[in-house]
Formats: structure tokens, sequence, C-alpha cells
């Protein structure tokens, strides 16, 4: 069986490719090269068709026939009657290992964007802002009361800082959900609480149940443990409660992943009362529960945000909770934390030190002088990142009306319909107009949500206009000439 068996494969692995400067087939070219030369396509690997590689990047067949005829020429790519174009079998690849990415995952292309840094492109990819201010004052006062007795210490605090525990505890009795400094776990960012949450539920060949869509970036950790992935549908209160009833009862999974507190990409907020009925069937089940809160960013003003998914549990639940203050304050501060049952925080403080020995003691200190703070924090972000989304709301409403999306409670992006396109051939197109765009289907371990994209609106007004002015002349190009012109080449 070929390793590459779609053309979406290898789309995914070129990235970017359509960027900069020069014809079009020859970045594509470049591009193969490079994917060649890093390990992501092997030797003997098989390629798609012209005709299927051009539909995929919404250009030419002729500029797919160029790039893979100079490609020829280099010795690099082979094409025989019947088995099509391939790798050369006898390339030399610098990297022959792996190039690190998650077999089957989708990820990889939005984390790519974060390895490249910041480039022409408009990236879609991290629905993120700068940091709050508070920060700075914070770090202001944190040097000079609190660092020379932190620097007296050695620095090694693997389940967290004392007092940081401490404030989370508080933090989280204050949301609604009662918690003990021994039931919170301080992570290097809320991914590695992820992390560590699946190395201690998930073996190889045990189903995660995840909602549909979801952030690939969670499904790929999964993926990397060799989970297999079950999905529930979303409405506007959360997972459909007959799905969830469903899949429990027929998959017996080891790990239930719900994002209540606001659902990315969507920004559906559970309601109480889905809580309490996810709540009991996961009791009745015996499944353990991860809810992730990260995404605590913009929420709306209609009414008050629900306690935490853990605090509707019937006892016994085995039920941890993510939280961060990476969407809350700033990516950079990577502090989060895992709250759950003492014994089972034991166990991945085990883990983590086996990771990391513990979290940066200068960053959790800062965390533990902004947590008594967060509210206020929260609400000042919310207020800003409104204004944001009523900005881009009336940019989109005024250049692509043809577009449909619900407004989200809360988070901090919009998830729209493209009427009629498959959102990652609207991707190919819109690379080429300054935007990178992360297609609906790659947050659906199914594949669905094919005209769906994902859009922040965490950018600042300035960067709102042009986003959209580019996504706007990219639809032009997809609605009224499709493909890319083709281009004359002597090969």
């Amino acid at each position: 069986m070929d390793r590459i068996s779609t053309e979406r494969d290898v789309v995914a692995l070129l990235g970017d490719w359509a960027s900069g400067r020069g014809p079009l087939y020859r970045k594509l070219a470049g591009a193969l090269d490079r994917a060649v030369e890093d390990g992501a396509l092997l030797p003997d690997d098989r390629l798609p068709s012209e005709r299927e590689l051009a539909e995929a990047l919404r250009v030419s067949r002729a500029t797919v026939v160029a790039a893979y005829g100079e490609l020829r020429g280099t010795g690099l790519l082979v094409s025989r009657q019947g088995s099509g174009t391939r790798v050369a079998p006898d390339v030399r690849v610098r990297r022959p290992t792996t190039d690190g990415r998650v077999p089957g995952g989708t990820a990889m292309t939005i984390f790519q964007r974060l390895i490249d840094g910041p480039g022409e492109l408009i990236s879609t990819a991290v629905a993120a802002g700068g940091a709050v201010p508070d920060l700075a004052v914070v770090l202001r006062e944190l040097v000079r009361d609190d660092l020379d007795e932190l620097l007296a210490g050695p620095g090694y605090h693997p389940s967290g800082l004392p007092v940081l525990r401490e404030a989370i505890a508080d933090y989280l009795t204050g949301t609604g959900l009662p918690t003990a400094q021994d039931e919170i776990l301080v992570t290097t960012g809320a991914h590695q609480g992820l992390v560590l949450v699946t190395e201690l539920y998930v073996s190889p060949g045990a189903t995660v149940v995840v909602e549909s869509p979801n952030w690939p970036g969670c499904l790929d950790v999964f993926r990397a443990a060799g989970a297999r992935l079950a999905t529930v549908p979303l409405d506007e209160e959360g997972p459909e409660v007959r799905a969830v009833s469903d899949v429990l009862r027929e998959r017996k999974p080891a790990l239930l992943y719900l994002m209540p507190t606001y659902h990315n990409p969507t920004g559906v907020l559970m309601s109480p009362a889905r809580r309490r009925r996810v709540a009991e069937l996961a009791a009745e089940h015996e499944v353990a529960v991860l809810e992730d809160n990260v995404y605590m960013t913009y929420h709306s003003e209609s009414g008050a945000i629900p306690a935490p998914l853990a605090a509707y549990a019937p006892p016994g639940t085995e039920m941890l909770s993510l939280g961060s203050l990476a969407k809350a304050v700033w990516g950079g501060l990577r502090i989060g934390w895992v709250r759950g049952p003492a014994e089972i925080v034991q166990r991945l403080a085990r883990r983590k030190v086996l990771a990391d020995i513990g979290s940066p003691v200068l960053d959790q200190a800062l965390a533990a002088r902004l947590l008594p703070r967060l509210d206020q924090i929260l609400a000042s972000r919310a207020k800003e990142l409104g204004l944001q989304l009523d900005h881009v709301d009336g940019l989109l409403r005024e250049r692509l009306p043809s577009w449909r999306w619900r407004r989200p409670d809360g988070g901090g992006a919009l998830w729209v319909e493209l009427p009629g396109v498959d959102a990652m051939a609207f991707a190919q197109v819109a690379i080429r107009h300054g935007v990178d765009v992360v297609p609906g289907s790659v947050m659906d371990p199914g594949g669905g949500h094919g005209d769906h994209i994902r859009l922040p609106f965490t950018f600042a007004p300035e960067v709102l206009d042009e986003l959209v002015h580019r996504l706007a002349r990219a639809w032009a190009e997809i609605e009224r000439h499709g493909p890319a012109p083709a281009v004359r080449v002597v090969v």
C-alpha cells in the first residue's frame, strides 16, 4: 500500500508553497524538492497524477506538468507506465527517518506556521493576540518584591510552585468547582497537560471520543498515542446527548475529550443542562473525561459562564480539567494546569518529571500574581475582542455576503461556511493572495466540514481590514475564474 494515499496528503506537505515570487511551476517544484530533502516524501513514494494535483492545488494542469517535468529532469522523480509518478527510488534523503509529522495527522501544517515564524502571509492558524497590559505591571512587581527569594531556592517544583497551585485552586473554587491544592498539577502550557493525560489514559488501539469539528493539535496528540478517534457532533448547546450516549455504550472509550467553554473552532458554550447530562453519562459508563477550558478570550454578555463541567459530575466520576493563561494573558506565558483527583494528579506529576522536571519558576510566580486579577483581565480582553468581532462581522457582511457564520458565544474565531466551495481548494487560492487559511476538513477526523474555515478575529483592526480584503480577492477568483490560468513553459 502506498504511504501517500491521496493528493491531499501531498498538499498538506507543501504548506505555503505558492507564496513568494516566481512562476508557480517553479515554486511547486521547489516545494516538492524540499519535501524530499526533509524526509516528508521518501524514495518510491507515489505522487498524484498531474490532473489530481492540479485540482487539489487549484492551478492549471500545465503548472503541475511543468513542475513534474523539471523534477524528472533533475532525477528527483521518475514516471513509469502503470505506476505513475514517484520519488526516484535511489534519491538521497538527508533525513530518512521521520520529518516529525504524526501519521494520519493534520496539525503540522498549522504548527509549521509557528515554526517558520512571521512572514508576508497573514496566517489564520493562530487565534491569539499580544500580551495584556497587566503582564508588564506584574512582571515589574515580581522583580521588585519576589525575585531575591525565588532565586535563593533550587528552582525545582515538579508539581508546581506551591503559591501558584494555591492560586489556581482558589480561582477554580471561585468558578463553582471546589478545589484543593493537591488536586492541581502545573504544566508547561495546557498542551503539555493534554499530552500527560493522554499518556496516562490512552494506549495504542484505545478509543478517544472527541467533538467534531475539533482542533487538529489536540487530535494529533491522540493519534500519536495510537488512539482511534470517535466523533460526536455539536449543536448550539454542545455535544449532542444521544450521540454521546451511543458512542459511550458502543465504543467503551478510554477517554472523553470535550471543550465546554468555549469550543474551538465553533465558539459554542455548553449549556448547564448539557453539562449535567454529559457528566451523568460519563459516570454511568465509567469513562474518564478531560474538559479543556483554555479558550478563554472573548465571551458574549448574554449570560454568566457556567461552572466547569467537573462541577456537575456525580461522586466518583473521573473528571479532569485543563486550564491555561495563554489565551487570557499571553501565549508566551507557558503556564497551564490540570485539575483532577489527587491520586491522578500524583501519577501525572511523575510523568511530568520525566518530561521537564518542572515548569519555569519565574513564569509560575508571574502566573500566581495574575490569577487573582484573572476575572478583570478576562472582562477587559472580552470587551476589546468584542469590538474586533463587530469589526470583522461588518467587513464580512459587506465584502463576502454569501459566506455564512454564527456569532460565537466566546473564543477568538468565527466558524465560517463557504457556500458551494471546497475549503481546501479555497485555501490554495487564498495563499496566492497572501492568506494562510485552515480548512475545516483538517479539523474533522472523518474529513467532514470541508466547506468551512476557521477565521480568527484576534487581529488588530487594520490587519482585519487587509485580511478580509485578501480573502475577498481570493473568493472573487475562485467564483469567477476557477483554477489559475495556464502557464507557458518550455521543458
